[in-house]
């Protein structure tokens, strides 16, 4: 599926990473857990290492704190092939920690640390513009609006991705516990909602952004706007739906068993931009789509086989075995 000659282009994700901490043990609330391993996270980092381990060019854009977790979590995205230059280290706040809780059906719960923490602190004038201006696919999330100066920073680096004609992907990645309240959580999420041109949200997110209690296309659709070029409602098990101004769908699931779900999402993204980077014409061809969104449909599916998100993020070869499998 993916490109594998020539110099691809350039995807680079914007935003956070941090540590989370998850139980030794399955079906345990944080206070029962015996004891936490510690795993490198946080949407738009894992975002980047999906595509490099798909053969895709990434790049990730952020602040750490300069201390041993800020290092290790640097050192692990260059380790997966991704660029660092976009990272600047705080002297004065730690990296973010989350400690997460895997529920027995494989779904989460967060309790975070961030006090503020590194990531909260990056500021416009700390941003790589020239790193910025060299993507092709500029990808984000949410939680880098929460708070000032990131969000003006967020801000910033969109304008500037846009201005040199990337294609700017969104995916919320809704954690509630991080926002002062529901109604900011939405209103900021909304706020920036009609700039990206790929949007993909879960079910759950759907229903929390409409107020419907329905994931059906009437709903999905009261999400559309003018610049948008692709809508995707992921359904966990059940696979995905998709929306263009042309055509609408939906793209099966794979079943396989699973046993953590973090990182599914980022994984399904990261295999789509991958194969959207350097021919957006895929855009327009719903039978194309298809194949694409089925490839990131199996990326998602293997990566709740395994414990962690980026341990478990598949490469092309994994895909394929899957796919044909199927």
């Amino acid at each position: 599926m993916v490109a594998s000659n020539g110099e691809k282009s350039l995807i680079v994700s914007f935003g956070e990473m941090l540590i989370d901490f998850v139980p030794t043990v399955s079906g345990v609330s944080l206070s029962e857990a015996p004891g936490f391993i510690k795993a490198p996270g946080g949407a738009p980092a894992n975002v980047a290492i999906a595509v490099s381990r798909l053969g895709g060019r990434a790049a990730f854009v952020g602040k750490l704190g300069d201390d041993e977790f800020g290092h290790m979590l640097a050192g692990i995205l260059k380790q997966n092939g991704v660029s660092a230059e976009g990272i600047n280290f705080d002297t004065g706040a730690r990296t973010a920690l989350a400690f997460v809780t895997l529920r027995s059906d494989g779904e989460r719960e967060f309790m975070f640390y961030r006090n503020p923490s590194a990531d909260m602190l990056l500021r416009p004038d700390e941003l790589n513009l020239d790193l910025i201006r060299s993507a092709k696919v500029f990808h984000y999330g949410s939680i880098s609006l929460i708070v000032e100066p990131c969000r003006s920073a967020h801000l910033k680096a969109m304008e500037v991705a846009k201005e040199a004609g990337a294609l700017l992907s969104y995916d919320p990645n809704l954690r509630l516990p991080l926002w002062p309240s529901k109604e900011e959580a939405k209103k900021q999420i909304l706020s920036i909602w009609d700039k990206a041109e790929v949007i993909k949200v879960s079910d759950e997110e759907l229903m929390f952004l409409t107020g419907s209690d329905n994931v059906d296309d009437e709903t999905a659709l009261s999400l559309w706007h003018d610049n948008l070029k692709l809508l995707l409602v992921t359904l966990g098990e059940k696979g995905c739906n998709y929306y263009t101004k042309s055509f609408r769908g939906s793209v099966d699931p794979f079943h396989v068993n699973a046993v953590d779900t973090t990182g599914a999402g980022d994984s399904y993204v990261g295999a789509l931009l991958c194969n959207l980077v350097d021919d957006r014409s895929v855009l327009e061809d719903e039978a194309r789509l298809r194949e694409v969104l089925r490839f990131a449909n199996a990326c998602g599916a293997i990566t709740t086989t395994k414990k962690g998100a980026i341990p478990a993020l598949p490469t092309v070869s994994e895909v394929e075995t899957l796919l044909n499998a199927n």
